[in-house]
């Protein structure tokens, strides 16, 4: 394949930029930001799922305190409704009498018993409560480190897509001026050697494959047309010939 000098080193110039789009490439997907929001994201979820498990108790502990309080009221009622039959004076049999004020008794003790039962879930219902206020101000402060975190890395991908842009622009006026042919072929190659499929020979050195050439093939690049493309022998990129060659 032959091609102009100059075309030649056009396409160093595409090599540059598509290098170029390669490193904004990288450094859009290596942002600390990604890392940041992943790790906080994790925190975020782990915290919400505690969150949720004491927002569960703290509502299954009301309810246990709703029914003990019930309970209670029950037991101070039927309390109540047997102190004023006695008080009242309409039981008169000895053995009746007897047994109100026993039940009476009993009922002081049930009420006791049960109002110590309401006393004991209200403070692990204050507990729970605590917690679900700890954990929902940690859930607060870690989304604001998200949000912010999100934010710097929306900006910083902003601005590395609209160099990217940029770049791709400039690549593609580059890109036009190049045969096609020759474009073609620079394509294929970048793909099979990572992303570079031209290199400058500079100082009897493939800037590719950073290997020198040996006598042989210096002398055959010295003995080659001017318009000749020709190739590295070691890593088989497109070798272009510069006025820094050292030929």
């Amino acid at each position: 394949m032959n091609a102009a000098p100059a075309d030649q080193i056009r396409l160093l110039d595409v090599q540059a930029l598509d290098l170029r789009l390669a490193q904004l490439a990288h450094r859009r997907k290596s942002l600390p930001e990604h890392a940041e929001i992943d790790s906080l994201s994790s925190d975020l979820a782990q915290l919400r799922d505690l969150l949720i498990a004491s927002q569960t108790e703290e509502s299954d502990t009301a309810r246990e305190q709703t029914k003990a309080e019930q309970d209670v009221d029950q037991v101070r009622q039927r309390a109540a409704r047997n102190q004023q039959r006695l008080d009242s004076g309409a039981i008169t049999s000895p053995k009746d009498l007897e047994n109100l004020q026993r039940e009476i008794a009993s009922l002081a003790k049930r009420q006791g018993d049960l109002e110590d039962i309401v006393l004991e879930v209200m403070e692990r219902r204050e507990t729970v409560q605590g917690r679900v206020a700890e954990l929902s101000d940690r859930v607060s402060a870690v989304q604001a480190k998200a949000d912010d975190a999100t934010a710097r890395r929306d900006a910083a991908t902003k601005e590395l897509d609209e160099e990217a842009a940029s770049v791709a622009k400039e690549r593609a006026v580059v890109a036009a001026s190049v045969p096609a042919d020759l474009l073609k072929l620079y394509e294929k190659l970048r793909e099979q050697q990572g992303g570079v499929g031209a290199a400058r020979l500079y100082q009897r050195s493939c800037e590719g494959c950073r290997l020198e050439l040996n006598i042989t093939e210096i002398n055959e690049v010295k003995a080659a047309s001017p318009d000749a493309v020709l190739r590295c022998d070691n890593c088989r990129r497109i070798l272009v010939r510069t006025a820094e060659s050292g030929l």
